[in-house]
């Protein structure tokens, strides 16, 4: 019996010394990617990339309000989530957004798909877009299509925009095309052919390349109308 216990004994040290140790799974690291086209989710957190404009966020002892902030060398202020969103996606200031009217209106737009001549939240195109905003928010009334809004207003430069003015673009071979809604800092609201109804910069090199000029309606308040 001692050389079965030898034998066993043996075995056992040689499985041991072979055994090599599994290596552990490598896991591809998460890569946080910010795109040109950011994507909003609800009830977003601003504050890892709050504006850089001298705000600090306000004591808080019940945690309850994220939103609300102290000015250096003013009163505290509060803002909704959703100008923290747009701030962040103009890069400007959030206390810069005021027009409540006109962000909300984007806000509920934001991401309906291009249809050519759709004008609804199933699917809208440029100028149904941008005319349905003048109406609502600005109460201007504007013509269909692009070409013709073109006609309908007063050109102003490119350093001359305001927020509410159009501006245009020439996009195909058959003059105006395209039409957004100015916002400021050199971004617009439009309902682009790729991704629905978003916000670009007139900086990017294809709407630099295309860009024909701006517009300033002519106010003609159609809600006043009854109409």
């Amino acid at each position: 019996m001692r050389w079965i216990s030898i034998v066993l004994l043996v075995i056992c040290i040689s499985s041991c010394t072979t055994q090599k140790p599994v290596a552990a799974s490598k896991k591809e690291p998460a890569v946080t990617q910010r795109n040109n086209q950011p994507r909003f989710i609800e009830h977003i957190s601003a504050d890892p990339y709050a504006p850089k404009s001298g705000i600090k966020p306000a004591t808080n002892p019940n945690n309850s309000v994220k939103n609300t902030f102290s000015m250096e060398g003013g009163a505290p202020g509060i803002f909704t989530p959703m100008q923290f969103k747009y701030a962040i996606l103009m890069d400007v200031p959030v206390e810069a957004l005021n027009n409540l009217k006109l962000f909300s209106f984007i806000d509920e737009w934001y991401g309906t798909p291009y249809r050519f001549g759709g004008s609804s939240k199933d699917g809208v195109d440029c100028s149904a877009f941008s005319g349905n905003l003048m109406t609502t928010v600005f109460g201007v009334g504007l013509p269909r299509m692009a070409k013709d809004q073109y006609k309908a207003c007063e050109h102003v430069k490119r350093d001359a925009l305001e927020e509410g003015d159009l501006v245009f673009f020439h996009t195909t071979r058959k003059g105006i095309s395209h039409v957004g809604v100015y916002l400021g800092n050199n971004k617009f609201v439009h309902a682009s052919l790729n991704y629905g109804v978003t916000i670009s910069s007139l900086t990017d090199p294809y709407y630099t390349r295309t860009f024909r000029g701006g517009g300033r309606t002519k106010i003609v308040n159609v809600t006043a109308s009854g109409n």
